[in-house]
This record gives C-alpha cells, structure tokens and sequence, in this order.
C-alpha cells in the first residue's frame, strides 16, 4: 500500500506538471501520512541535513566557474582551437560544435551550461551556412551532453557523495566514455553532412602550425582540468577545494588575462549560480527525503530482491537496469534521478560483481542520454532557446544522434575496462 501511496503521487504529480522537487516531497508526505507512523517533518529535516555536506559543496562552485568561463572568454578560444582541429573535415563546423563542446566539457561539468556556451555561437554560425536549424540545435543539445560526463561532472560528484565512491576515480573514469561518445556523435554528424552536401569550414586540412598557434591562445583554458585533475589526484586539494580553485582560476583568467569579464558580468555570474543552485539544491534535498522514506521502508530490498530473483546474470540485469534508466531519464531530471535511483540499484550491481565505479559511469551516460530525449529534454530546450530554433525541428533531427549515443552506451556497459582502465592507472 505504501508503495503504491508513493509513486501513484508521483506520477500523478508529474503527469499534471508539478515541479520534480515539490512532486518528490509531496509524494513523500502522501506516503508517511496514509501508510505510515512516522512524523511528518522527518521531510524537512533529512531535506536540510542533506545539505550539509562538504562534497556537495563542489557542485555550486562548479556551476559559477562554467558560467565564468562561458563569460570570459573561454568559450570563443576553445571554439578557435577545434576549428583548426577539425573545420576542414565534412560538415566542418558540426564537427567543430562537438569538439567544442567536448573541450568545455572538460571546465564546465554541466550539459545545459555546454550548450548555451557553445550553441550560442555555433547554432547561428551554421544555420548562417546554409545548415539545417534542426540538425544545428541537435548537434549542440546532444553533444552538450558529454558535459556530465567528461570530468569535471557535477552528476559525478553526486554519485560519489551518495554511494560512497571515490569522485577522483569517477572523474577519471569518465574520460574515455566522454571521448568514444563525442568520437560516435562526430561519425553520425559526418554522415549527416556528406548525404545533406554540408562542406568543410576551411578549405586547408589539418596544419600543424594553425594548431599550434590556436592551442598556444587556448593554453590558460586548456588547463583548467589539468589543474583540476592533477590538483586531485597529486593530493593537493580535494573535489570541493579543486571546485574553489577553478572559480578563482576563471576568474583571474577572465578578468585580467583576457579581459573580457566586466564587474558587472562577474556579479551577473554570480547570480546566475545562486538561483541555478538554489534550484539544485531544493531537488536534492526533497530527493534525499523520498529516498530516505524509500530505505526505511525497504523498497529498495524488495526491488533487488525481485530484479535477483528475475536474473543473477550481470549482462541481464545491466540490460534491465539500461532500459530502466532511460526511461526515467525521459520524465526526472538527472539530480533527481541520481538520488532517488543509487540507493536502488547499487547495492544490486555490486551483488552482481559491478564495480561501483563502472557502474557510476553507466548512471550518468544514461542519464546523460535523458538531456535529449523529450519530453524532459532539457538540452533541447537550451538549444532551442539559444539558436532561436524550433522544437519540434529539433526533436526530428536529434534521432540519428540519439541511436548514436545509446550504442555508445551499450559499449561502455559491456566493456567495464573503458571506465575502469584510467582508475586502476592511477591507484
């Protein structure tokens, strides 16, 4: 009865249109009031106990440094660079937007912040050259994507806190899946481009020189995740510190090396991270709530149990648990889903023999997946509003990329040494 009390709300929640947080929180409060002996206000206080975490404390100053360096700078630097890598090649600048958006990944740890940073300037640079707005919006919506999962990943960090993994190791775990993600995005793109008759963007190929020079203007934003990833794994500053370090980092690049953050951007960037991680902040704290209810109520035994008893087969269950995932990427939104969905299926995988870490990186590639896929889709929308696009030209061009990242997402959880490789490296 409890179970049913819980997420008949919340589906009944989501299905009018109420907020994720506010739909979690009520759903909690239905269940505890009808099925339950337990006070009502154990929803606001594990909602604000939560919160007072060391580690979770990353995510926020993640945010402001990806929305400084969209300001700063940084963005127009690394979209120089990767046209001299790849604007000669087919569909030149589709292929420039992925890369791009491959490089930011690496400062921003956000999806939706990779797409209005790059899609900004790409979407209209392209439907400029004759490219389909559909296809110019879904190249940057899905390619936006490999933000969370290319370290630094704010869903990463997540994880870690709430299962009690190593977020150094995840951020290296996430490198290669990023890498074979993007590689997969780029060959769907050039197929698009020769079939559509898209050319290359410069007429010279690849030249050393062009990219020396490009890679020499880009150095200061090129060594963000250096600083950020030798800072963690040389034992100079933990995720948090490193966090800090890249707001202090970006700041100072912006400002006074390439002296295109004003005062008044630097307060506007500010905010901008106060009201995007107040929203954040409030999902967690009512996920952590509905979760919490969930354990004590030992639904996710029942459904470990059931899952176990269906199949004990590893490549079974991690097919079972892949069509769960992108299902629910469909409808919550990836905090959420995170905090709701890794007390369930962890302590399932790692029955199987997954390793926690493995399995972090099939979390968030799923997940991942759900920024593109409608009706949540935020990527989409992002794109849409940035690129002055229509939606539903997105939502019919965004397909090839799609079936392209799911068979991506297949060969990281079947193949574990993608994930595993870098972190056994380094241990």
């Amino acid at each position: 009865m409890t179970v049913i009390l819980l997420f008949g709300t919340l589906f009944v929640c989501l299905l009018i249109g109420v907020p994720i947080a506010i739909s979690l929180g009520v759903s909690a409060l239905v269940a505890i009031y009808f099925g339950s002996t337990l006070p009502l206000d154990i929803i606001t206080q594990k909602a604000f106990t939560s919160l007072d975490s060391f580690p979770l404390l990353a995510i926020p100053f993640f945010m402001l440094s990806g929305i400084l360096m969209g300001k700063g700078g940084v963005s127009k630097r690394l979209l120089d660079l990767a046209t001299t890598m790849v604007g000669w090649m087919t569909g030149g600048l589709s292929m420039v937007t992925i890369v791009a958006c491959m490089f930011f990944a690496a400062i921003s740890g956000s999806g939706p912040a990779t797409v209005a940073a790059i899609g900004g300037f790409m979407i209209p640079a392209m439907v400029a050259r004759k490219y389909d707005g559909g296809f110019a919006a879904a190249i940057s919506a899905s390619a936006g994507s490999i933000g969370v999962i290319i370290p630094p990943s704010i869903p990463f960090v997540l994880y870690g806190v709430i299962g009690s993994v190593s977020v150094g190791s995840l951020f290296l775990a996430g490198i290669i899946p990023g890498l074979l993600i993007g590689s997969g995005l780029m060959i769907t793109s050039y197929i698009i481009s020769k079939k559509q008759g898209y050319k290359p963007e410069q007429v010279k190929v690849f030249d050393f020189k062009s990219v020396w020079k490009a890679t020499y203007d880009a150095k200061w934003a090129l060594l963000i995740p250096v600083i950020i990833l030798g800072g963690i794994y040389g034992g100079i500053f933990s995720p948090t510190e490193a966090a800090v370090v890249a707001v202090v980092y970006s700041l100072i690049i912006g400002k006074f090396v390439y002296k295109e953050l004003s005062w008044q951007s630097i307060f506007e960037s500010f905010l901008e991270a106060v009201v995007i991680n107040a929203t954040t902040m409030i999902i967690i704290g009512l996920s952590v709530s509905f979760a919490y209810f969930m354990t004590l109520e030992q639904i996710p035994n029942d459904i470990s149990a059931f899952l176990t008893e269906f199949s004990t087969n590893p490549v079974i269950i991690l097919l079972a648990i892949n069509i769960l995932l992108l299902i629910v990427g469909m409808f919550i939104d990836t905090i959420s889903a995170l905090v709701v969905l890794t007390p369930i299926l962890l302590p399932i995988v790692i029955g199987v023999g997954i390793d926690p870490i493995h399995f972090g990186v099939i979390l968030v590639a799923n997940l991942a997946i759900g920024f593109i896929t409608p009706p949540l889709g935020v990527n989409l929308f992002v794109a849409s509003s940035v690129g002055k696009v229509k939606f539903e030209s997105i939502v019919s061009a965004i397909v090839p990329f799609l079936v392209s990242m799911i068979i991506c997402l297949l060969v990281i959880t079947y193949v574990p040494a993608l994930s595993l490789w870098l972190p056994g490296l380094f241990k």
